[in-house]
């Protein structure tokens, strides 16, 4: 069994801040589990390029409003607290967040801990 806090992971090599975002990655790889879960936060008035080509990512938000374009598709959908999505065909998309925005984050395979977006806006498959 595993039983954290996210005071456990807060100001650690797990805790990566970027510009856009802070992902405080509650759950790893190395945790043997089968997918990793993150508490991120999204920052008010920031947008950021993503394509999850490596990974599925299932997304909900707790607190904040935002959106999700998905750029193939030249569709908006609004986020706000209760939305869920699921980027399960790898879709390249815009994610603003109009407020902060609080996530839970869901990525299969799961993340090692340290990923950032490379400039493609994508997770490397495996950073060990």
């Amino acid at each position: 069994m595993i039983v954290k806090h996210l005071s456990d992971v807060i100001g650690t090599e797990h805790d990566v801040d970027t510009p856009t975002w802070n992902s405080r990655r509650l759950l790893l790889k190395k945790d043997g589990v089968g997918f990793s879960l993150h508490n991120t936060i999204i920052k008010a008035g920031t947008e950021t390029e993503i394509w999850y080509k490596n990974h599925v990512e299932a997304v909900y938000c707790i607190q904040g409003e935002g959106e999700i374009e998905v750029l193939a598709e030249n569709r908006i959908y609004p986020i706000q607290p209760g939305t869920m999505y699921v980027l399960n065909g790898h879709e390249k998309h815009l994610l603003r967040g109009k407020s902060e925005m609080h996530m839970l984050c869901v990525f299969n395979p799961p993340c090692s801990g340290q990923e950032v977006h490379d400039e493609e806006g994508t997770y490397p498959l495996d950073a060990d």
